[in-house]
């Protein structure tokens, strides 16, 4: 005999079926009554990628070195009115050489719009751009610091991140973007201070500032460095920066070895042919210029915004197990 404070096994699959059908129903005519759910919100609109930005011919002006986005035709897109935020940083405080253009740009807008605090780095020369980035930081409601100088001086690199840390309240996404090409014909074409002034802004400027970086990361920070497709596949008159990013990708690889136990993460990003003032200031030949990025893929070179959800994703919480790796953005070239 059964207790009647029993249930029998068919009462309780019985009583299983009808609380699902309930709560299926319940949940049907909640959905009907919320026109406003996922489930019927339209499709974004798909973006062809051949014609989404200005392919060559080019006409942009030659510069001088550092060269300012604000003077390239077209001007390159950084994710000024594009990128949309969604709190993937919220709170965090980053350092990025190269902030006022090109990546470095394009991550401190997006690190801004994600909830970060951000100090960028950049030469004095390049101060009208990077006005234009600080501002753009301020209009999100976050500390947005601004920190002048040559990077081939170690003294300065100490001095950038005791600023930088003092200015955020403390650090825990550094972005090594700052890069210097000047391309040369021949090797015989390239000076003893053309070579080293490449390799102090490229090698020697993450090596310092890392290392006074570290005392202040705790575990859960990132380190993000920007190689290129030029470390797996040199152009023939990029002699010395295609030695540096391939140094860079080795950097990376061997730190995230090295901090792993430490918890904190090391990746790269590789770009690809990316429209930048590096390539009219002494990066390009002027003939180059003129085709540049059209023998991608798609067909044209990169923007910088194109690149600004691959900073975000490394710098992300959610990317916790990505250590060590290269992120490749080229356009089809296949590289890394």
């Amino acid at each position: 005999m059964m207790n009647e404070n029993q249930l029998s096994r068919r009462q309780v699959i019985g009583g299983i079926g009808s609380g699902v059908a309930a709560s299926m129903m319940a949940t049907s005519g909640f959905a009907a009554s919320n026109p406003g759910n996922a489930t019927s919100a339209p499709a974004a609109p798909l973006v062809d990628p051949t014609t989404k930005y200005p392919k060559p011919p080019f006409n942009t002006p030659m510069q001088p070195f550092p060269g300012l986005a604000s003077k390239m035709n077209p001007r390159p897109d950084h994710g000024e009115t594009s990128y949309k935020g969604s709190g993937r940083l919220q709170g965090r405080k980053a350092l990025i050489t190269g902030g006022d253009s090109g990546m470095g740009r394009a991550a401190a807008i997006a690190y801004a719009r994600e909830g970060a605090d951000v100090a960028i780095n950049y030469l004095p020369a390049e101060e009208p751009d990077a006005k234009e980035v600080i501002d753009l930081i301020k209009k999100e409601g976050r500390k947005a610091i601004a920190i002048p100088g040559d990077l081939r001086d170690e003294a300065f690199c100490k001095r950038l991140v005791d600023e930088a840390v003092k200015g955020l309240g403390g650090l825990d996404i550094l972005v090594n973007n700052a890069g210097r090409q000047q391309q040369r014909e021949s090797i015989l074409d390239l000076t003893t201070e053309d070579f080293d002034a490449t390799m102090k802004t490229n090698i020697y400027a993450p090596f310092w500032i890392i290392k006074a970086a570290l005392p202040h990361m705790q575990p859960g920070s990132v380190i993000i460095g920007t190689t290129s497709e030029q470390a797996y596949d040199p152009s023939p008159n990029l002699y010395d920066y295609a030695q540096t990013k391939a140094a860079t990708m080795n950097y990376v690889k061997s730190l995230a070895k090295q901090l792993g136990p430490k918890g904190i993460r090391v990746n790269g990003v590789a770009p690809g042919p990316i429209w930048t003032p590096l390539q009219p200031s002494g990066g390009a030949t002027a003939e180059k210029l003129k085709t540049f990025g059209g023998d991608s893929a798609l067909g044209r070179p990169g923007q910088p915004a194109e690149l600004a959800s691959i900073y975000v994703q490394l710098a992300a919480s959610d990317a916790s197990f990505a250590t060590g790796q290269i992120y490749g953005a080229s356009g089809g070239k296949g590289q890394p």
